[in-house]
């Protein structure tokens, strides 16, 4: 065989291997935009792996040794202060800025007194202030300057999941997880896993039991992605059953009932009046007939709390709430 040709044999080797690997290159190339967003989202996952947290335990200060926070820990690296577990919320002079947006007071110079057991209401336009309080008792941030205390003790100086476990959470648009009603109720437990009967009896406090017991598996069901197989009303009762079974020192709603219609709501505040009993309670509402029974309500106005009292008090100020309350035909 003379130079440069090539045999038949050698010739149907290499057509299919060149056929072959074009195929493969071009299934490669039709992969490129998924691979693309593959690398954004792990570049998204490193970029929050590494990132530093701005809200940390005073214990993990004494042992890095910044000055401060020693007289919180004894010579065993116990947390030396002790509490009474009641459910007080105290804010002394709040302020709060935002990172993003320094020369703008998300609070500016916020103060009230939650007493234990109490059932409260936080009002006012979007933008106000009322869910940077709650983030705030959350310590999902900290203020810039000013004390939220808790019984007493400045919430900085204490773990944060200890201060989180005596909270519960219930917000506008619950997040459900794939898996049964009874599996996504128990997620609120801390600590040990919740056992059936409790799921059962918190179920029944929030008027939830029969429903699902009519459903075709009980608390077997599955509710679906983010909970698609539920009604919005079903949806919400689960989520502040979820936040009741850790029996929580204080119950946090944002604007739980916004969303519903007007006999789903009226559902929802009869569970929430149930989840409410025995425990510090602090709604954020902008429907005023949700909470015009509340114990306390604080109108906030531009980052300040600008009055409070009771719905009769408020109403007969003839300020802000009575317009709010004059907006919403509320008798």
């Amino acid at each position: 065989m003379r130079k440069g040709e090539y045999s038949q044999r050698e010739f149907f080797i290499v057509l299919p291997a060149l056929l072959f690997s074009a195929q493969a290159a071009g299934q490669l190339f039709s992969l490129a935009p998924e691979i693309t967003r593959a690398r954004t989202a792990a570049q998204s996952v490193f970029t929050l792996h590494d990132e530093k947290p701005t809200i940390i335990d005073s214990q993990r200060l004494v042992l890095s040794g910044h000055e401060g926070a020693g007289s919180l820990l004894d010579e065993h690296g116990h947390d030396s202060s002790t509490h009474v577990s009641r459910g007080e919320v105290e804010f002394r002079d709040v302020h709060l800025h935002y990172r993003t947006r320094p020369d703008v007071a998300a609070l500016d110079g916020v103060s009230f007194l939650v007493r234990p057991g109490q059932y409260v209401a936080f009002v006012g336009r979007s933008g106000a202030g009322k869910t940077s309080t709650i983030h705030l008792i959350e310590r999902f941030l900290d203020p810039t300057s000013g004390q939220v205390l808790l019984d007493g003790e400045n919430i900085r100086n204490g773990d944060v999941r200890a201060h989180r476990a005596r909270l519960g959470l219930v917000e506008q648009e619950p997040d459900l997880f794939p898996g049964s009603v009874g599996f996504n109720i128990g997620l609120g437990k801390h600590g040990a896993e919740a056992t059936t009967d409790a799921i059962m009896e918190v179920a029944k406090k929030c008027e939830l039991h029969d429903f699902i017991m009519s459903l075709p598996e009980g608390y077997n069901t599955e509710v679906g992605a983010h909970g698609s197989k539920l009604s919005g009303g079903q949806r919400q009762r689960l989520a502040i059953a979820r936040a009741l079974i850790r029996d929580p020192e204080i119950l946090l709603l944002d604007e739980a009932t916004s969303q519903l219609d007007a006999n789903t709501e009226q559902e929802i505040r009869k569970a929430i009046t149930a989840a409410s009993k025995g425990r510090t309670t602090i709604m954020i509402a902008h429907r005023l007939a949700s909470v015009q029974h509340a114990d306390c309500i604080f109108v906030f106005e531009a980052g300040k709390v600008v009055e409070y009292g009771t719905h009769e008090e408020l109403v007969s100020l003839g300020n802000i709430y009575a317009g709010m309350v004059a907006a919403q035909d509320l008798d």
